[in-house]
């Protein structure tokens, strides 16, 4: 496809002419083509078994690691199929040893989950958490990333697109830092995989992250991860299953060499299938396109919701994406999230306690969430507008 065809984008994906889905952060509406690979899958499994219909597409699980490979520019081996973003940075993350007085850095705009890993492992072993400021646009500040590594920092990992806010962190500069240092970068991709061009190459990380459901519009329940071999070669997974290692002896095993060491043997099938045609999807609408879509509708959205009295933008960085933050001084965030389902018009609602450092930092409670996708229209985001002024 070479223009976006947006009329057919929308015809594409059945949810549109139901709500105006501005939650794509959250959970992206699947194009009926994913809709139709899970359920045929499932269908065809009732009939001849779950083994033997796993038997009979391996050519086309094969063609799920290629298409995930080629989204972010890598290989087949370096992917691993998972069942969600957060399961595939904790795959990476526990497999890293640390010790007492190694040091963690990370962002402040940094997710609830990723936080809880750290401060868990922290306890476990006598590792330390930093945060690295951040610089006047808002978004992680290289120099003081820079000023702050040192022979005991085991490990730089950072949300590109935290779940607030708006911006991207400039993962490309953080991985030339970790690159140089020699330090592993794990990535959290779950909210920029499908809405940004992603070159593992470029990012330079050793690690990344990525979920289904948001702006891949895959099936709930999936993802992947990246994993470089440097990584691979260093590491052992923290669980291990006959899927993953090979029982070699009575009292020895073998893990597999790919990043299929990162995975575990039961999977649903048909979901990974369906995110196999949500990431074919995304690859025939060209990423770059999709990613200049995105930003041209978040940056309308965003302006004018500037020009509402009363209503208050809290994204930042220096580059921002289709996340859209705000809040009404007049109307709770929660209560404003309720009054726009209502008018059939989906968002969400982050609360301080999914970003603590970040929230406190800008004393803020909690924020409305709105995130666009290529299928909404300018249309959609007068209609959100509108009610908001409602509130205001």
């Amino acid at each position: 496809m070479t223009a976006f065809d947006v009329n057919r984008a929308r015809a594409e994906t059945p949810g549109c002419a139901e709500v105006v889905h501005l939650n794509n952060a959250g959970s992206s509406l699947p194009p009926a083509r994913v809709t139709d690979t899970v359920v045929d899958y499932l269908r065809e499994e009732a009939l001849i078994g779950g083994y033997e219909q796993a038997t009979a597409t391996v050519e086309r699980l094969d063609g799920v690691y290629a298409s995930a490979a080629r989204l972010v520019g890598a290989e087949p081996d370096d992917i691993a199929l998972t069942d969600n973003a957060t399961r595939s940075w904790q795959a990476v993350f526990y497999a890293l040893p640390f010790a007492a007085g190694d040091r963690i850095l990370t962002a402040k705009s940094e997710y609830a989950s990723n936080v809880i890993s750290y401060l868990q492992l922290a306890k476990r072993t006598g590792a330390v958490v930093e945060v690295v400021e951040d610089d006047e646009s808002g978004q992680l500040d290289v120099e003081d990333l820079k000023r702050r590594v040192d022979g005991d920092v085991k490990l730089i990992a950072v949300s590109h697109v935290p779940t607030q806010g708006g911006l991207v962190n400039p993962a490309e500069e953080i991985g030339a830092v970790a690159r140089e240092a020699g330090i592993p970068f794990l990535l959290d991709a779950c909210q920029s995989a499908g809405q940004i061009d992603l070159d593992v190459a470029r990012l330079n990380c050793d690690a990344l992250s990525v979920t289904g459901r948001k702006y891949l519009r895959g099936p709930r329940g999936t993802g992947f991860l990246y994993a470089h071999p440097r990584l691979r070669e260093r590491v052992e997974p923290a669980m291990l299953d006959l899927h993953s290692a090979a029982w070699t002896a009575p009292e020895s095993y073998e893990v597999d060499s790919t990043a299929k060491m990162f995975e575990v043997w039961e999977r649903d099938h048909a979901a990974v299938h369906g995110l196999g045609a949500a990431i074919d999807y995304a690859l025939e609408w060209g990423m770059p396109a999709i990613e200049a879509r995105v930003a041209t509708l978040a940056a309308k959205l965003r302006d004018a919701l500037r020009e509402i009295p009363g209503v208050r933008v809290h994204d930042q960085g220096a580059r921002k994406c289709g996340i859209v933050t705000f809040s009404v001084a007049k109307t709770p965030s929660q209560e404003v999230k309720q009054r726009l389902a209502a008018a059939k018009i989906n968002v969400s609602v982050v609360e301080a306690s999914s970003a603590q450092f970040d929230f406190a930092a800008r004393g803020l409670p909690s924020m409305v969430r709105s995130s666009v996708h290529y299928f909404n229209t300018e249309d959609e985001i007068a209609l959100l507008v509108g009610e908001v002024a409602k509130l205001a």
